[in-house]
């Protein structure tokens, strides 16, 4: 199932630099989340496995059903919008997967994928100093970012169970983003092979831009849905492009900081003016 990955030099000096423990493996068939049989596959490349697990009183009572099941403390690995690239801390040492939806992608923006998660790894908890002896890493899926504060992100929106699941993880992966994008800027003008990284980074940013352009416009239109509009313009700030309204709120440091009840305070003000 699970097969150790050869990393490009770039690639390779980004695992030394921030996240050295980390093993990258590719996976042999796609998927959005294992089931434990498989993901316990992993025990063969790994030291330990130690699955997560979440109070059910986080949880809104019409919560998806695969959330339940990834905070009820089976050994869940990737989880709905994770993309074609996750990690996971829930082994010892902690892994990256890649999974095979990645091939014909340019090489360069595979290697840029694989290194945000090593970078991700590398971000501390809401509250953690990045300079303390023991850093508390940041969680890797947005329940656990929220904790208890999930209920009042759902609560704040009109959106049904699956519409907040996906806001809650565009607005985690949002907040992940302002942590490492001055680390991919740092790689454009890097003197080693890590430029190739920061020009895949600048490549993707640029993309992007285009698809962000009107975005405001299509949601007060009805043309795109919130939580799609969301997850678009939240990927925006890893990139450090500009997001349109009313996201850009959430592109600042005071989010950076503040973490989850930043989010959830956004969010209630944010439904309150669409609903005038």
């Amino acid at each position: 199932m699970f097969s150790a990955r050869e990393l490009s030099p770039a690639v390779e000096l980004v695992r030394e630099e921030r996240a050295p423990e980390a093993v990258v493996v590719a996976a042999g068939s796609d998927f959005e989340t294992l089931p434990p049989a498989q993901a316990e596959d992993l025990g063969l490349l790994v030291d330990a496995l130690d699955p997560i697990s979440c109070p059910g009183e986080w949880l809104p009572d019409d919560a998806p059903a695969l959330l339940r099941r990834f905070a009820g403390g089976d050994f869940t690995v990737g989880m709905p919008g994770d993309g074609s690239v996750v990690w996971s801390r829930q082994t010892s040492p902690p892994v990256v997967i890649v999974k095979p939806r990645v091939e014909g992608s340019p090489a360069s923006f595979v290697d840029f994928l694989v290194a945000e998660a090593l970078v991700e790894l590398s971000v501390t908890a809401p509250g953690a100093r990045a300079d303390d002896d023991v850093a508390t890493p940041a969680p890797e899926h947005f329940l656990p970012f929220f904790g208890s504060t999930y209920r009042e992100l759902a609560a704040a929106t009109t959106l049904g169970p699956n519409a907040t699941y996906q806001l809650a993880n565009a607005l985690y992966e949002g907040w992940l983003g302002l942590h490492t994008r001055d680390v991919f800027a740092s790689w454009v003008d890097a003197e080693d092979e890590r430029a190739t990284l920061g020009e895949a980074w600048v490549d993707a940013g640029e993309r992007l831009e285009s698809r962000l352009d009107g975005l405001s416009r299509e949601v007060a239109r009805g043309e795109t849905e919130f939580a799609d509009a969301a997850e678009l313009a939240c990927s925006g700030f890893k990139h450090d492009v500009d997001v349109p309204s009313p996201f850009a709120a959430l592109a600042t440091d005071a989010y950076r900081e503040r973490a989850a009840p930043f989010a959830v305070r956004w969010a209630e003000k944010t439904f309150d003016a669409l609903a005038d």
